[in-house]
């Protein structure tokens, strides 16, 4: 397999993905839509964490963005991103009670909505996330992997001491589809897999969230709150209304 035969395998793994995940959740992004928009009809914020490791990007992803929600709290684990020591990282989204400070720190309350992903959903920093969040009386929509769900084993170690998964706390489930083991593309010749597309899968699922709360907001009479491009004439002083209404609500901006 040459060069071009490898770059068309790879996309057409991508593709058929993001068509699967498109054609099995079209509704529940839907109902995503809706849920932000209930939030934004009632002036909350929408809070946006990740579990850690990669899907931390999900977060910058959502946040301060041209076409991206003005709304969005970003709930920043530096602790438990890729911008953080690797090793370090991955000890501490291994240990319960981190993600709990994170949830009370930026203020996540009754009725709030908040957006969580971690397409593997079972170490202590996506698992005590969602519980705390739920404790405080908030929604949940929940990005992760129903794969990744049912074949890990329950005594593996990166599991929370609950053995629980984040969909068990959600009320909306959005199944990413991520390949247990994440990479899964081989190469000839070499027997570890490559080229994992859970980033691809949860960038689309994002802003497929965003489009269809958007169509709601219209539909509604509302005015959606979207960034447009900073570096586009006029798109400074467009977003500065923007982040006047939410600078002071939202700790990151």
């Amino acid at each position: 397999m040459g060069t071009q035969e490898r770059g068309q395998s790879y996309l057409a793994n991508v593709q058929a993905k993001v068509a699967s995940v498109e054609k099995h959740q079209a509704e529940n992004f839907r109902k995503a839509g809706a849920m932000i928009a209930d939030a934004y009809a009632e002036d909350r914020l929408i809070h946006v964490y990740a579990g850690g490791g990669h899907t931390c990007l999900m977060i910058c992803e959502m946040f301060f963005r041209a076409g991206g929600l003005a709304n969005v709290n970003p709930i920043m684990g530096h602790d438990i991103s890729p911008f953080c020591q690797a090793l370090k990282y991955l000890e501490v989204e291994r240990t319960p009670g981190y993600a709990n400070c994170l949830i009370r720190y930026y203020g996540v309350s009754e009725g709030d909505l908040l957006i969580l992903f971690h397409n593997i959903g079972m170490n202590p920093t996506t698992i005590d996330a969602a519980d705390e969040a739920k404790r405080r009386g908030a929604k949940l929509i929940a990005i992760s992997s129903n794969d990744w769900r049912t074949k890990l084993p329950k005594d593996h170690h990166i599991r929370h001491p609950n053995k629980k998964h984040v969909f068990d706390y959600a009320d909306l489930c959005i199944d990413d589809e991520n390949p247990y083991g994440d990479a899964d593309f081989r190469v000839e010749g070499f027997d570890v897999p490559v080229g994992p597309t859970s980033t691809q899968v949860d960038a689309y699922i994002a802003h497929r969230m965003v489009i269809e709360a958007v169509a709601e907001m219209v539909a509604r009479g509302l005015e959606p709150p979207i960034f447009r491009s900073a570096n586009l004439p006029g798109g400074d002083e467009f977003n500065a209304q923007l982040i006047e209404r939410y600078r002071h609500r939202v700790k990151d901006l």
